[in-house]
């Protein structure tokens, strides 16, 4: 079993991926367990924010969810199998503990779905 304060890093090495894009998006939600970010594009058919993406601590794990992986999913093509192996449905990405290689390759990923997002006028 993990313990508090792995998990805990864990989320604090995921939470810093999305922070760089604070200052672009909505923050909807920072506590010490979920960290969650918005675009500024509201949907017209349901007038939400578009998501980008979150960081929860979950029971057995950390969970990492980016929004521009689903909208766009030719972003995961060229991801490595140790990544896809983290994923968890079409956006979410699930940690027990800190993994630097992997958290570099989900720090490329995230900048990528902001790219597109910025080029799609979803920021």
């Amino acid at each position: 079993m993990e313990t508090n304060s792995t998990f805990n890093e864990t989320f604090e090495q995921l939470k810093n991926i999305l922070v760089r894009h604070e200052q672009d998006l909505v923050l909807k939600k920072d506590t010490e367990n979920d960290f969650y970010l918005d675009s500024n594009t509201i949907m017209e058919h349901n007038k939400k924010n578009v998501f980008f993406g979150a960081v929860q601590i979950k029971k057995n794990y950390v969970s990492f969810h980016l929004m521009p992986v689903y909208i766009y999913p030719e972003l995961l093509e060229e991801i490595s199998d140790d990544l896809k192996k983290r994923m968890h449905g079409k956006s979410c990405f699930n940690f027990k503990k800190p993994d630097l290689t992997l958290f570099e390759e989900l720090r490329t990923l995230t900048e990528k779905g902001f790219i597109m997002y910025e080029k799609n006028n979803l920021i």
